[in-house]
């Protein structure tokens, strides 16, 4: 044997549909029928047969079941530039919804679903996917969504905003939980609040834009436009978006980010200038994100329950594929999470300390 190099034992033999009907005491043509759920299989036959697979560590050939079936059984996972722990928990949410069942996941990372909007559904076909799961901001691309049906390919939608009665779709109330949260700032006495914002291409920008204003309107206070910076729902983008906020004789005291990443980039501009934080600044995030729960201070923010929201989508797209009747709307809602980086503004200037946290229900 060559040094570093594992060689494996040749007498290994793998186990096969024969012997696997040789212990059940069944033919091979049984087996297949119930690896391949056919009918008219009894359930006692079934049992013997999957206990015998279970003994012998024996798993169907995917692939061959698949030409049998005419289906790939794969589904699709497609989203954009989204943060790490949100891809985390789309993808945990996919696959704990699949656990037992015969399909599996692709995941299509796309670098931006506006520039590749026409190629995607392509890219989908070329692959054989029996359907697909859509996260923003593919869930809401008209073209996207038109291809899909011409295509007739199934898909279940997270978080559209959009052509809600197209297909299987999670909701979620973004203009609620903006609400809430540029609520919760207003009720601690800042009035001079800056906006970061993330992608224009994506519905969930407008909407957290449109619920940051109903919070405004109701405190009787003007959400000023000259106060709103892009930030691309990158960290470097809410780095960018704090420091030109923050180089103004006129600063806020106050500063919303529309998600995480880009609120912990704001934080960071402000201890460049020496800022504390909420001493001289408070700062809200969006998401709930693992990085609002390990910078210090803890960032104030609004849940999403994006693995629920996952899981659901991903039942909703097996209800079809399966020819089960499939829910066509699932409700989820934000929480607003408070924790250390708001506090209240004095007159003589923001009161720091950290707080405990809390939650609240941002739509009921």
């Amino acid at each position: 044997m060559v040094k570093g190099v594992l060689t494996l034992p040749r007498d290994i033999k793998r186990t096969t549909i024969v012997d696997v009907g040789r212990r059940a005491g069944v033919s091979t043509k049984t087996v297949s029928r119930v690896f391949n759920d056919e009918p008219h299989v009894s359930e006692d036959v079934k049992k013997r047969v999957r206990a015998a697979a279970d003994a012998l560590n024996y798993h169907p050939n995917v692939f061959a079941q698949s030409l049998v079936r005419r289906r790939s059984h794969l589904i699709g996972l497609v989203y954009e530039k989204p943060s790490a722990s949100y891809v985390v928990d789309l993808q945990m949410g996919v696959l704990d919804r699949l656990e037992g069942e015969r399909y599996r996941l692709i995941v299509i990372p796309v670098q931006s679903v506006h520039d590749n909007a026409h190629n995607i559904v392509g890219l989908l076909r070329s692959a054989a996917l029996d359907g697909v799961v859509l996260a923003p901001p593919a869930s809401d691309h008209p073209v996207i969504l038109k291809q899909l049906a011409d295509a007739g390919i199934r898909f279940s939608r997270i978080a559209p905003s959009r052509q809600l009665e197209l297909g299987c779709s999670t909701l979620l109330d973004d203009v609620a939980g903006a609400q809430a949260v540029a609520a919760h700032v207003l009720a601690l006495g800042h009035r001079d609040i800056g906006i970061v914002k993330g992608d224009p291409g994506h519905a969930a920008t407008d909407a957290r834009l449109i619920g940051y204003g109903q919070a405004f309107r109701d405190a009787g206070c003007e959400m000023r436009l000259d106060r709103i910076e892009t930030g691309l729902f990158t960290f470097d983008g809410g780095l960018e978006a704090g420091r030109r906020l923050l180089d103004r004789t006129d600063r806020p005291t106050a500063i919303l980010a529309q998600n995480d990443e880009m609120a912990v980039g704001v934080m960071l501009a402000a201890r460049e200038l020496g800022l504390s934080i909420p001493g001289d600044l408070s700062i809200a995030g969006f998401d709930d994100a693992e990085a609002s729960r390990i910078v210090w201070p803890r960032l104030t923010t609004v849940r999403q329950p994006v693995f629920d929201m996952a899981v659901a989508a991903t039942g909703m797209l097996i209800d079809q594929l399966e020819g089960r009747l499939a829910v066509q709307r699932s409700e989820h809602k934000n929480q607003l999470l408070i924790r250390d980086s708001t506090a209240p503004l004095s007159p003589s200037g923001p009161e720091s300390g950290p707080k405990p946290e809390h939650a609240s229900v941002a739509n009921a």
